[in-house]
């Protein structure tokens, strides 16, 4: 492909030119953009209704960590009870020592 020489120059004057027109026109409406209030589209029913679920949401997570914490304290007290019942000695009769 060959490219004349005279192009070059009358492409960039125009580039430039175009840069010159359009940058500041960009900028105003980028300016007006911001400026226009953000309406909500979301109905009041909407927000009513995504409150209750996320109320809801924070009383199941409380219940997750209060069952968790459950689960933690009997997994301690199990594994408390194998290290006691191993230390038996070896004639002791283990069905007694779990009664």
């Amino acid at each position: 492909m060959n490219i004349p020489g005279e192009l070059i120059p009358i492409v960039l004057f125009v580039v430039i030119g175009f840069t010159f027109v359009f940058h500041p026109i960009a900028r105003a409406l980028a300016r007006r953009m911001d400026k226009q209030p953000i309406r909500s589209a979301i109905p009041p029913e909407v927000l009513g209704r995504l409150e209750r679920i996320e109320q809801a949401v924070d009383a199941i997570s409380i219940e997750v960590e209060r069952i968790s914490e459950g689960q933690r304290f009997t997994t301690q007290l199990l594994s408390e009870g194998r290290h006691q019942a191993g230390a038996l000695p070896a004639g002791a009769d283990r069905s007694a020592a779990s009664r």
